[in-house]
């Protein structure tokens, strides 16, 4: 039962919650130790947050996951973890999370509690109508931003928090159009049981739509490196240079979307694809040497 809860709970999935470690990199903190701890402190309360949140999502889509080809192997949705044992572990996730918030100050908590209440709504409305699931879950990012920065007590980036939304819709879209195109080619009519918000969306516009989000993503972080502010603030114009590793991963994301339908999800593909993994740690490790070492 325990490897079952750990399972739903996604530990794989909890590498997004890096980005709250962002807002400290980029204010040039990561050295200061006291600032480095309350980060730390603070990925590792959004990761339990997560937890929570993947055993809230398979509590509720129990049924639909049931009708998936692979996710009715799910632990709570092929019984291995009862519904009662799951509610249970949700929980003590979430009293845990609150209870770690209540330390790093009202500010923090009050971005972890958006997160919970976004995916609240999300997991028992918001998900089933097309577009507005996307954004909930690039909303979701910006909160672990927030977050990041009240836990470390930097201010947050205008230039992150947008560039940030825009990835996250990115990515949000190629998961979308992933599964669509995965539900039209092998699940025919049970698109709307798998997940709900699918029938209403459309390869034709779905598609243009992510060429566009990933070049808004790519135009305005190149903005951001080349800003004269950035360039003052970091006493270096290098930055630049990262653009190449960016250009590299959203290239390397539309191929995973792309692939065969039966393959895995892009956004679950990318964290096992070696290409992609290259042009990521490629990318934080030339923001680390332009920002701290030039």
């Amino acid at each position: 039962m325990l490897i079952g809860l750990l399972r739903t709970m996604r530990p794989h999935q909890w590498v997004k919650n890096l980005v709250v470690l962002a807002p400290l990199v980029f204010a040039r903190e990561l050295f200061d130790v006291p600032a480095l701890l309350r980060a730390l402190a603070g990925f590792a309360l959004f990761c339990v947050l997560a937890g929570a949140v993947y055993v809230l999502n398979d509590l509720v889509d129990v049924e639909a996951d049931r009708e998936h080809p692979k996710k009715r192997h799910r632990p709570i949705a092929s019984g291995r973890v009862s519904e009662s044992q799951a509610k249970g572990a949700l929980v003590v996730l979430a009293t845990i999370a609150v209870a770690g918030g209540l330390a790093l100050g009202g500010a923090f908590l009050a971005a972890a509690l958006g997160y919970l209440a976004l995916n609240l709504a999300y997991s028992f409305k918001l998900k089933k109508i097309a577009y507005l699931d996307v954004l909930c879950i690039a909303g979701g990012f910006e909160l672990r931003v927030l977050g990041g920065s009240f836990a470390a007590q930097v201010p947050p980036s205008w230039y992150l928090l947008i560039v940030m939304f825009l990835a996250a819709t990115f990515l949000g879209l190629g998961k979308r159009a992933h599964e669509l195109a995965a539900m039209e080619e092998h699940a025919g009519g049970k698109a709307s049981k798998t997940r709900a918000a699918l029938g209403s969306y459309d390869l034709r516009v779905l598609m243009p739509m992510l060429y566009v989000m990933g070049v808004a993503t790519l135009v305005t972080y190149v903005v951001y490196t080349l800003d004269p502010d950035t360039i003052a603030a970091f006493g270096t114009r290098w930055l630049v240079v990262s653009v190449v590793f960016t250009t590299i991963g959203v290239g390397r994301f539309l191929y995973l979307v792309r692939r065969k339908a039966d393959a895995d999800s892009p956004t679950d593909a990318m964290l096992k694809d070696p290409p992609f993994l290259a042009s990521v740690g490629a990318w934080a490790l030339c923001v680390l040497l332009v920002l701290y070492f030039t």
